[in-house]
């Protein structure tokens, strides 16, 4: 696959094993092969590595071999051979037998060495594990958002995916059930939802109507490593799902100022509004709609993150509520690296994450002649992107990984995922506030355009790997 400039290499799981020469036959090279492709091995079965005294000759080194019943020896390092076993003892006791011999240095098993970083078996849409990294550009490092390294640090911190956080979608709803004619996206499972509220039919099942708020949700929590679609960046955190925008994505300052107090007193811990108030003409202003800002400020004395989209209208302010203080304002990058065409930039603007299509032509960071760049691959219904959704119980009955998926809306859950690993992982003690989660995630963003906080990438862009690494 071609990657374009400025992006990095697509990780790929490959295994490193300890070196062997060249020379090594090929029953070995399978042997190999066949213990590094189990998941989870930790070392070749049947084989030891044993490091000789210095002195010790070629003579003495065969008897103790043959004494502990191994063989094959090969050499990879002075006084050093890489033995199978032939007598049917288990590694362990091999081992032991061999470190009791006045020969002997050390004896060990052949560990098996991984890459960095933890790499899922989905398939995105192919039928090869780990085939997600094909799609998912916005989750791989370099100009992504470096998921594995994440992961690999939750796994390590024994919370694995944001394991303990709640993250709270407002939007279209989610497809989060199967109730009537609405069917639960296949990449998520009943236990990865709280109980969440329809604002705009008043009742308690907040399904999807459009699709956006699945995708959303997807990038936020869809599950990971479960051979199927594609990956969630905070997968073990809890979607909390409340609608407030009906089914053309509209919604008013009444029910989204319920919908957030509502996640507050239920337990969010980040609050996603991927929306804007925006009517296309201009941006609304503060004094129009105060109900929302006093909810965000209420969401704040109560430790709440609350994470928005910026705006997709090109324009030099952000919208709100991504421009309120108390809010982290996420504007998008493209799979070039480069800042978005559509995506609002100004005051307001904390953060960049990807939200794919085509580059700012006025960016002076960005190479010129680039192509055009991939959306957001999320699991949703497959029509989400389409200006002729269909309707009835088959509309949303069917899911897919729609292509067309860009925006600042999609750039905000890479954010609310990442302050969702931060606050479950712990590193910024177990009731971390708001601010100091916010101030993480700049500290530990990626410096892009101009050097330092400029109105186009703010802090920078979103790095999840440094944001939850205990060392940094």
């Amino acid at each position: 696959m071609t990657m374009p400039p400025r992006a990095l290499p697509i990780l790929i799981a490959l295994v490193a094993v300890l070196a062997l020469p060249a020379a090594a036959s090929a029953d070995g090279r399978a042997a190999m092969s066949a213990a590094t492709a189990r998941p989870g091995a930790t070392q070749v079965a049947g084989e030891v590595v044993v490091r000789f005294r210095e002195g010790v000759g070629g003579h003495a080194r065969a008897a103790v071999l043959r004494a502990a019943g191994v063989g094959h020896a090969r050499a990879f390092a002075p006084q050093t051979r890489l033995v199978q076993i032939r007598d049917g003892e288990s590694v362990a006791a091999t081992i032991r037998e061999l470190r009791a011999q006045p020969e002997v240095a050390t004896a060990a098993p052949n560990k098996i060495a991984r890459i960095s970083g933890y790499i899922p078996r989905d398939p995105g849409l192919s039928d090869q594990p780990g085939g997600w990294q094909q799609l998912q550009w916005n989750f791989l490092a370099g100009v992504g958002v470096d998921a594995p390294d994440a992961w690999q640090h939750m796994r390590d911190l024994h919370h694995p995916g944001g394991r303990g956080a709640v993250v709270a979608v407002l939007d279209t709803g989610v497809a989060y059930a199967n109730r009537k004619r609405f069917r639960r996206s296949p990449d998520f499972a009943r236990g990865d939802f709280v109980r969440g509220w329809d604002f705009v039919d008043g009742d308690r099942y907040p399904n999807d109507e459009n699709g956006h708020g699945t995708h959303v949700a997807s990038t936020i929590g869809e599950r990971t490593g479960n051979a199927i679609g594609v990956t969630g960046l905070a997968y073990g955190a809890k979607i909390m799902p409340v609608r407030v925008l009906n089914r053309i994505g509209a919604g008013d300052s009444v029910n989204i100022t319920a919908g957030i107090r509502y996640a507050v007193r239920h337990g969010a811990d980040v609050i996603n509004l991927s929306f804007e108030f925006d009517d296309g003409y201009r941006q609304f202003t503060a004094s129009e709609i105060p109900d929302v800002l006093a909810a965000l400020r209420y969401a704040r004395r109560h430790n709440v993150v609350v994470v928005a989209a910026a705006g997709n209208s090109s324009r030099m302010t952000v919208s709100y509520p991504a421009r309120y203080d108390s809010v982290i304002g996420v504007g998008a990058i493209t799979e070039h690296g480069c800042r978005a065409k559509y995506s609002d930039a100004g005051r307001g603007l904390d953060l960049v994450a990807p939200g794919g299509g085509a580059d700012d032509p006025y960016d002076p960071t960005c190479p010129t002649g680039l192509p055009k760049g991939r959306g957001i691959y999320q699991m949703t219904y497959p029509w989400a992107a389409s200006d002729n959704a269909p309707h009835g119980a088959a509309a949303y009955r069917h899911f897919g990984l729609p292509r067309k998926m860009v925006g600042t809306s999609m750039a905000a859950p890479h954010v609310s995922a990442a302050a969702a690993l931060v606050i479950a992982s712990g590193i910024l003690g177990p009731h971390p506030k708001a601010r100091a989660v916010e101030a993480r995630l700049k500290a530990t963003a990626v410096d892009a355009g101009e050097p330092g906080f400029d109105p186009y990438y703010g802090a920078g862009r979103l790095d999840a790997a440094a944001a939850t690494d205990p060392a940094r």
